[in-house]
């Protein structure tokens, strides 16, 4: 590379710190970030029993809870929320996970369908105060879909103005909920049916305390714990609700009402339409699932690159070359710091009120009112809830690989890697089921319903420079052809399955993997539309790992490319030589790329407390 083009791809660190972390350089931000989430928190003591490491999470929150501005602050400012949760989930994805539960789905819907004056209002102050913890429970263990129509019931008992909520038997019993530790005060947000008058009238969300201080359930209240488990440590277990009762103020209402003759009004209008309204706060959910599906990357990525800076290797083919010099290595570091500055762009797209205008939608509710099979997500803000299912499974992916690629001290010197892992994993299926999200997301498409197919753009075919590949316009080229291809695939094959008298789920059902292709394919146009806008006119070096990046989605998608004619034979020959220009002209500035991630000091190689460093 000519000294020209060396001084185009300079790396301005305090602009990739902006683009990192967004409010938090604020200072104001930054001294209670500080404060709430210490570095202190990036090490968890030896010894301690899965009890006391619960524990230890629930300390660790409340301190972070009462540092932060107020709950209604933060769930007012995305781009802040996501800022601490981010941090957290560096920190320990364990404080990660109970946070988000904490004030997106025990708080977040206190103060999105809670009566402002006749709401759960000691319960409201206990969650704000850090005297209790707030936890969820939607998800029922012996269904699958179980958020469509949970079976825990709702009945309003006239005759004390109170709710009875019902698990009718085990298999409706709420599972996973993090309720089990004996000494931790607990509260709910309890999804339930609301049931009336003989009649089911749809999914609503009530308040209930679980659990006090010094460890008392309240009657009509079962906890079993679950088995320990080391994915991500949390204290798991099933709560069944026997009887349980609650005061009217703890059915947050979202303005339905019922009056004194006992007749239930809804403005939601249907069923239907109240489970959407119900699972409206998914979107604050999706939006730091994603923050810290980009937080988790970065910290992987510098994890690999402080494990790969300046060790040396012993192979015979040249011994004592740095490991980096080795092409498989280098290419590994440098793209999971594509993947991790992708992600970031992503996530600082989604964090505003609502995302901007959908790369498939044709409205400006971004894919809202969609109908649904699978799930309600959709149906809440489809666009959103895709770029949650692309981005925890790139970050899966990159994670994965940067625990392999830093060997046995990844594995075993640090769990940090394993538990970005964990927190990656988990989050495949919690805040909704990504592969629920993508049959759901196909089968829109395939209606056409709120969803417009990219326009028609050639690939070019043949001979041509491989830098064209690195290029914007190809990337979004191919990605949007595949879309296109697979979409009107999917459409034929159901609409020729319907025509010939199969029901819509045989339909459906022989072509879920087409589906999950369709719906996965939109999701990577969504984030490559993403990429190309917000980095088209950055700096060079953003450009460059946004072309990487490109590339690697190139090779991981090489299967479907082919398979619908959209790149020919010899891809990955040209991607693989294309790579390795582009990591060669990013490798001379890795450690400035990482340095802007501003990683706790605590990071380093995973083996270095061998080495006393």
């Amino acid at each position: 590379m000519d000294a020209e083009a060396h001084a185009e791809m300079r790396v301005d660190t305090d602009r990739l710190r902006r683009l990192v972390h967004g409010p938090a350089l604020e200072p104001k931000v930054a001294a209670w970030l500080a404060e709430a989430v210490p570095e202190e928190f990036c090490v968890l003591p030896d010894g301690l029993t899965p009890r006391e490491r619960q524990e230890l999470t629930y300390r660790r929150l409340a301190r972070a809870g009462r540092a932060a501005p107020a709950a209604p602050e933060l769930l007012e400012d995305p781009g802040v929320l996501c800022a601490l949760l981010e941090r957290a989930a560096i920190a320990d994805p364990a404080l990660f996970h109970v946070m988000l539960l904490h004030y997106t789905l025990a708080l977040g819907p206190i103060l999105a369908f809670g009566d402002e004056r006749a709401g759960p209002r000691a319960e409201r102050a206990e969650l704000e105060s850090m005297a209790a913890f707030g936890t969820l429970l939607m998800t029922e263990v012996g269904r699958s879909n179980s958020h469509l129509s949970p079976r825990t019931l709702a009945r309003f008992d006239a005759a004390t103005g109170e709710f009875v909520l019902i698990s009718p038997d085990a298999a409706a019993a709420k599972f996973p909920t993090n309720t089990a530790h004996p000494a931790v005060a607990k509260t709910a947000a309890v999804y339930a049916t609301l049931e009336h008058d003989g009649a089911e009238r749809g999914v609503f969300v009530f308040v209930a305390r679980l659990r006090d201080a010094e460890g008392n359930v309240p009657p009509g209240v079962r906890i079993t714990e679950a088995p320990d488990s080391s994915g991500l440590p949390v204290d798991y277990a099933a709560v069944r609700l026997e009887g349980l009762r609650v005061p009217y103020e703890a059915w947050l209402r979202d303005g339905a009402s019922i009056d004194a003759d006992g007749v239930l009004r809804d403005p939601a209008g249907g069923a239907a339409q109240r489970l959407t309204r119900s699972m409206g706060i998914a979107p604050p959910v999706w939006r730091a699932v994603v923050s810290a599906s980009a937080a988790i990357t970065r910290a992987a990525a510098g994890t690999l690159w402080a494990h790969s800076a300046g060790r040396t290797t012993l192979g015979r083919l040249a011994p004592r070359r740095p490991l980096t010099d080795y092409r498989n290595q280098q290419e590994a570091v440098l793209g999971a710091v594509a993947a991790a500055y992708a992600l970031t762009v992503v996530a600082s797209h989604v964090k505003g009120h609502r995302p901007a205008a959908p790369a498939g939608g044709e409205s400006e509710e971004s894919g809202a009112g969609t109908g649904t099979a699978w799930a309600p997500w959709s149906a809440v803000d489809r666009d959103l809830a895709l770029l949650k299912a692309a981005a925890t499974a790139l970050a899966q992916e990159t994670v994965a690989r940067c625990r392999v690629h830093s060997g046995a001290p990844g594995f075993a010197a640090t769990d940090r890697l394993n538990a970005y892992r964990g927190l990656a994993h988990a989050y495949l299926s919690a805040g909704g089921d990504n592969a629920l999200v993508l049959f759901d997301t196909a089968r829109a498409m395939a209606d056409l319903d709120h969803y417009r197919m990219p326009p028609e753009v050639a690939v070019p075919q043949g001979d041509f420079p491989d830098e064209e590949l690195v290029e914007p316009r190809m990337w979004l080229a191919m990605a949007g052809a595949v879309e296109r291809r697979l979409r009107e695939r999917l459409a034929e094959r159901v609409a020729t399955a319907r025509a010939g008298g199969a029901e819509p789920f045989t339909a459906w059902n022989d072509n879920l993997a087409l589906a999950s292709r369709t719906a996965t394919a939109l999701g990577d146009r969504m984030m490559l539309t993403i990429l190309a806008e917000a980095l088209g006119e950055g700096p060079a070096v953003l450009r460059t790992l946004a072309g990487l990046h490109a590339l690697e989605w190139m090779e991981r998608r090489a299967d479907v490319l082919l398979n619908e004619g959209v790149a020919g034979a010899g891809l990955l020959d040209r991607v693989w030589r294309a790579r390795r220009r582009v990591c060669d002209a990013l490798a001379p500035h890795a450690a400035e790329l990482v340095a802007a991630f501003d990683l706790p000091e605590a990071f380093g190689a995973p083996a270095a407390w061998v080495a006393g460093e």
